[in-house]
């Protein structure tokens, strides 16, 4: 653990302790999810067996881990002590005993239902809470070592984009699929551990924003939406940042009434990011790139929010979306992702990572916005 990663934990824990007080929850119950590594620094494994990080507001806090798994945690007593637990061993009691007589409980919100009925049935008479309750404004809000992972895996993600809109990267005559394991290939060659996702859509399948690739082969004069991310850390032992971004590709020069949707994107993207400052809530940074779309005739074809939220996991808070009065903060970190899908015909989208600023943005990625035109 990196000393810089250190103190960011340190400080994190305090703002924890501290909302934890205000809202009054005794204790938090962390288990799979961000939280767990963001606070620790340690990312539990998906397995049937426990790992939860038990942080009551007025004691120290301690990580349950199974036995097998414990040296693959960097411990740091200043954060926490650990408890391993052999095979013999009930996790689920270990962790109630923790709890003890505290009432007011956070659980991870990812957390297995099969752990927490258990800890219901030995806790019971207890409120059970969400721990994004807690942490959700506070790691909505990004750290400046945050700031720096976030902007690594941007950096990455940007040289993939710029090789596929320079047309390094092979379409025509290639199937989806194997356009999507390309650009994941080459997140890892840019220094992601993990490619999260590669959507690839050409054709008519560019007019379904989650199209999962597949066997269809990309041809000649298509539209091609490329919307692909991963994860990335700093450095071994620190937890990875995630990265995503897409751009659209034609395969040949395009129809005018596709370079007019594309402008029209366009625009509406660059007004969104530009507009994406500090005191401005969510849902005004939505209405400046959906009111754009709406007027030149697209609206109903803009079919999902502007941005997520983005950090440890891909999609986190906050979210740009009508109805969101969340006013934006300085760290506040999200995509800004503007869409418009002819269904049948074709789509187009254009996402950025932007970190809120004042009295400017600071956009992380930099790879091109223009239509580019490869295998003409």
């Amino acid at each position: 653990m990196s000393q810089a990663g250190h103190r960011a934990r340190l400080s994190r824990m305090a703002r924890v302790r501290d909302r934890m007080a205000s809202l009054g929850v005794e204790a938090m119950l962390l288990s799979l999810g961000a939280d767990l590594p963001w606070l620790s620094g340690y990312e539990a494994m998906p397995l049937e067996r426990l790992t939860m990080l038990v942080l009551p507001a007025d004691q120290e806090a301690v990580l349950v881990v199974p036995r097998l798994e414990a040296p693959r945690v960097v411990e740091d007593p200043e954060l926490f002590t650990l408890r391993p637990w052999s095979e013999t061993e009930d996790p689920v009691a270990i962790v109630a005993g923790l709890v003890g007589s505290r009432t007011s409980l956070a659980v991870s919100d990812r957390a297995w239902a099969t752990f927490l009925l258990g800890l219901q049935d030995l806790l019971p008479g207890r409120s059970w809470h969400r721990s994004s309750l807690v942490t959700g404004p506070l790691r909505a809000v990004k750290d400046d070592l945050e700031i720096e992972a976030l902007r690594a895996a941007a950096q990455a993600v940007d040289r993939v984009a710029a090789q596929l809109q320079a047309g390094q990267i092979p379409l025509v005559g290639r199937t989806e699929a194997e356009v999507s394991a390309d650009l994941g290939e080459r997140l890892r060659a840019e220094g992601h551990q993990r490619v999260d996702f590669a959507i690839v859509g050409s054709g008519p399948n560019s007019a379904s924003p989650h199209h999962e690739p597949g066997t269809r082969q990309i041809g000649p004069g298509e539209v091609v939406v490329c919307d692909f991310g991963g994860t990335l850390a700093l450095e071994e032992g620190e937890p990875g940042y995630c990265s995503d971004i897409t751009r659209t590709v034609v395969t040949g020069q395009p129809s005018s009434r596709f370079a007019e949707l594309y402008g029209v994107l366009q625009e509406a993207q660059e007004r969104a990011v530009a507009g994406a400052t500090a005191g401005r809530s969510c849902a005004e940074v939505d209405a400046l790139a959906r009111d754009l779309i709406a007027a030149a005739g697209y609206g109903e074809a803009f079919i999902h929010r502007t941005g997520h939220g983005i950090g440890l996991e891909g999609h986190e808070e906050p979210y740009l979306v009508a109805g969101n009065a969340t006013l934006l903060v300085t760290g506040h970190a999200f995509s800004v992702e503007p869409g418009i899908y002819l269904a049948g015909e074709h789509g187009a989208r254009i996402e950025d990572i932007v970190v809120a600023g004042d009295p400017d943005p600071l956009p992380l990625n930099r790879a091109s916005h223009g239509l580019a035109v490869v295998e003409a």
